[in-house]
């Protein structure tokens, strides 16, 4: 039984081929109430039409039946008549009454006369008339009917008429009247011989007539011949007899009660239909209508195509180009579909080089007959289809060359199939993969850019709306389409080629080194703009189901990590800013230092040092650092809120403004949470933890003048109509005064220019390079201690006009040395040599300052 539910749904569906589609319900209420009204007016009217045909003919029956019965009795009367108008009626009705009952009776012959009476002596004529039996015709009987009853009835005389006179004797021969005679014995009754009366019409049943009750007239006067005489009085017509023995006729009833029941169903029966209309039409209408859309039109989606993201010069990162989905029939590598006992092993075979899938994979998808569709491989480029199509044109003429020859044909590539779909593609592969992130098997942003952007690069999906049937679209019916949108493209602040570098440079140090990663950053120290953002290993998004799961992500952003002696920075220059000290001021180093319960030391073991606070900075000792960080306030809790402050404006503990998905925003506990190692390990960059966009930003503050810009990735979006719109501003701070910045940015200089320097090897003949080099204890997250290294470099170019920030990082290298000179200086040598040229910044040809790196104790 089906449920309401059920019918609901099969009448919408029936609706569905009834109803247009197009005006809204209110505009059609007018209409259907048009309607509804004609119908019903239209069905009363038939109604009553009805009623009044059916009484008319009812009637016209009746009257036909009336003037029936009316034919019959006359044309019965009429034979009668004609009966009773015979010569011989009299005699023929005397003999069926019984009053002749034999011998040689008299009868009143044509002229008038009676006959047949025998000459008998005179007697009295009263004994004559009271005794004389009746005359008795002469010759042979005439037939007579046979009555109903056993004995003739008497005669009856006409209601009305007089009674008889008795006839007068007629007189003898002699002219006496003749003697009566004797009474003769009664003799048994002849058989009636049977007469035949004359055939009633066809189709009219004549029952049984009674015998007429007549006076037979008594014997005609003797007068002579035919004519003398007076004759005899005819006799009188009655009404025809009843019929006594005829059944009963059917008499039919009132017709109007049923007629009126009927007419009182149908009535009904019309109003129940057109109340179910109004409901239909008028009620319920939007429901049945939106029912019938819903089963007569069918809709899909037109999938918008998905934005490019391209570098600062347009160049294509990862774009959008057809694919084919390849998907297969079960069904049809059966033996026999297939005609092949092994089918799904044979096309297993030909399709897993082409696919670059695993057979044994391929056979188990090809082995499940129960099912119609199998995908074996997503989002196939148009050149793999193009082979698999090729192969398989080259099995169907196989096949079909054996049927000639009477064989089976078989066909063991007949149920392979594609899909067109689209396929996100990464033209450089593995470049900038941590930056761009990838897309899932649904086509959505699953990691980077392509998540943080998604619903820009998406777009907005149209669809397509056609009334179909059976399956299939129906031309004529219309479509309603809903045009999809493209997606923006995102035009980034990566240079290709600067990415290239660093990405190269950053690679082949990690494997050089043995280290578990490494990351370079690349920024313009004017606008905050990433040039290049490398880390090593990469993945390659076109294949992401053969990615490491390590090396997913962006780890230069989601790496946190204590920053070692790139951090001193920060600390010279809180000091300079405080105007605690000076580059010249003299800070006495010795080999270890004791501060709370800790003993302190540099890299390496030396004599007390006599060094400048530039010299510090340039020979990156840790002692000399806590030594100046000291002075920014008479105690040492002041002094560790006064360096919060300065660490908190570079950035540290603070998101970078990216916005970048899985960012870390670093480790900075507040001041009176500082333990009494922290509190002294801080200004020389251990016990806190920053990444190494953070790292690069603090550079950039320094070489832009002691402005913070915030870094961004992206320039702006170009929308479907090609019109560009530039990304918001990035935010600025000042957090030293451009003073500070520039003596710092001189400072600099020392580490690299300076032979007592700890980075000469990042020198760029030419250019005036500022950097520092960090070494630092790493945290092991695996076993949650001090495990290995974390080496670093980090500076900027041209140092008396910075245009060019680079930042480079490797963590835990296990072959060779592990200081950040040694290791990052190289990597941020070939890196910023190649920016330099790219961005065509030409040296500028100042010579380079040089401030004193130590002091003479004896001066």
């Amino acid at each position: 039984m089906r449920t309401p539910a059920g019918q609901l749904k099969g009448r919408a569906a029936r609706l569905a081929r009834l109803m247009p589609s197009g005006p809204s319900t209110a505009a059609r209420t007018p209409f259907v109430l048009l309607v509804v009204v004609l119908l019903g007016g239209g069905l009363i009217t038939l109604l009553l039409l009805n009623t009044s045909l059916n009484e008319g003919s009812f009637r016209l029956s009746e009257l036909r039946k009336k003037t029936t019965e009316l034919t019959d009795q006359e044309q019965a009367l009429q034979r009668d008549v004609d009966e009773r108008s015979a010569p011989d009626a009299l005699e023929r009705r005397a003999r069926e009454l019984g009053m002749v009952p034999g011998g040689n009776p008299a009868f009143l012959g044509p002229d008038g006369t009676v006959r047949g009476i025998p000459k008998r002596a005179k007697a009295d004529p009263s004994a004559v008339r009271h005794s004389e039996p009746p005359p008795r015709p002469v010759g042979p009987p005439l037939p007579v009917q046979p009555s109903a009853t056993a004995e003739p009835s008497a005669p009856v005389q006409p209601s009305g008429a007089p009674p008889p006179a008795p006839a007068p004797p007629e007189p003898s021969a002699a002219g006496a009247p003749a003697a009566p005679a004797a009474p003769s014995a009664p003799q048994p009754p002849r058989p009636a011989r049977r007469s035949r009366l004359p055939r009633p019409p066809a189709g009219d049943a004549v029952p049984p007539k009674e015998p007429p009750r007549r006076r037979v007239p008594g014997p005609a006067r003797r007068g002579g011949p035919a004519g003398r005489g007076r004759p005899a009085p005819r006799p009188r017509r009655t009404a025809p007899p009843r019929r006594p023995d005829a059944p009963d006729r059917i008499r039919l009833g009132n017709p109007r009660p049923r007629l009126r029941l009927v007419s009182l169903a149908l009535t009904l029966v019309m109003l129940a239909f057109v109340v179910r209309l109004l409901q239909v039409q008028a009620v319920d209408a939007g429901t049945y209508a939106a029912m019938a859309e819903k089963n007569r039109y069918t809709s899909h989606k037109l999938a918008a195509e998905r934005g490019r993201i391209t570098d600062r010069a347009g160049i294509a990162l990862a774009t959008t180009v057809d694919a084919h989905d390849i998907t297969a029939d079960p069904k049809m590598f059966t033996p026999e579909e297939s005609k092949a006992p092994d089918a799904p092993e044979q096309a297993a075979a030909l399709l897993a080089p082409i696919l670059g899938a695993d057979p044994a994979e391929l056979a188990n998808k090809l082995k499940a007959p129960k099912s119609r569709y199998t995908v074996l491989a997503r989002r196939q480029t148009p050149q793999v289809w193009k082979q698999i199509k090729d192969l398989k044109g080259v099995f169907a003429e196989r096949a079909a060359a054996d049927r000639t020859r009477g064989g089976p044909g078989a066909n063991v590539l007949a149920g392979v199939f594609q899909e067109t779909s689209s396929k996100r593609v990464y033209p450089n592969g593995d470049l900038a993969a941590g930056i761009l992130g990838w897309v899932n098997a649904e086509g959505r942003g699953a990691g980077g850019l392509e998540s943080m952007f998604d619903k820009e690069l998406a777009g907005k999906d149209g669809s397509i709306t056609y009334a179909q049937s059976g399956g299939r679209r129906v031309p004529t019916a219309g479509t309603r389409e809903k045009p999809a949108v493209p997606g923006s493209d995102i035009e980034l602040t990566i240079d290709r080629d600067i990415q290239w570098a660093a990405q190269r440079a950053i690679s082949e140090q990690v494997a050089k080194s043995k280290a578990d990663r490494g990351y370079v950053l690349v920024q313009d120290t004017g606008t905050g703009e990433v040039l290049a953002m490398a880390n090593a290993p990469g993945f390659n998004p076109n294949d992401i189901s053969r990615a490491d799961v390590n090396a997913l992500g962006n780890a230069a952003l989601q790496d946190v990590y204590e920053p070692g002696s790139t951090s001193k920075v920060m600390s010279i220059a809180a000091v300079l800013e405080e105007q605690a000290a000076t580059p010249a001021t003299h800070v006495t180093v010795p080999n270890r230092l004791h501060r709370g319960d800790r003993l302190f030391k540099d890299d390496i073991d030396h004599p007390t040092w006599y060094l400048t606070l530039n010299g510090v900075l340039a020979k990156s000792s840790n002692i000399g650092t806590i030594l100046a960080t000291g002075q920014l306030g008479k105690t040492q809790a002041e002094a560790n809120r006064v360096l919060y402050s300065y660490l908190r404006k570079f950035g540290v503990g603070s998101p970078t403004g990216l916005g970048y998905p899985g960012e870390s925003p670093g480790i900075l506990a507040k001041p009176q949470d500082w333990s009494t190692s922290q509190q002294y390990t801080i200004p020389f960059g251990q016990g806190l933890s920053i990444n190494a966009m953070q790292a690069a930003s603090v550079y950039s503050t320094i070489a832009n003048g002691g402005v913070r810009v915030e870094p961004t990735l992206v320039r702006g979006t170009r929308g479907p109509g090609g019109r560009f719109v530039p990304a918001q501003a990035p935010e600025r701070t000042r957090v030293v005064s451009e003073k500070t910045a520039k003596t710092l940015a001189t400072m600099l200089e020392s580490v690299v220019g300076n032979e007592e320097g700890t980075g000469t090897k990042a020198r760029i003949p030419g250019y005036r390079v500022a950097g520092k080099t960090g070494t630092a204890n790493r945290v092991d997250p695996e076993l949650g201690r001090y495990r290995g290294y974390t080496a670093s470099f980090a500076g900027f170019a041209p140092a008396d006009k910075p245009r060019i920030t680079v930042y480079c990082a490797i963590q835990n290298p296990t072959r060779g040395s592990y200081f950040g000179g040694q290791i990052c200086g190289p990597v941020y040598k070939k890196v910023m040599e190649f920016a330099l040229k790219t961005q065509q910044v030409a040296p500028t040809g100042a010579a380079p300052a040089r401030l004193p790196v130590s002091f003479d104790p004896g001066a």
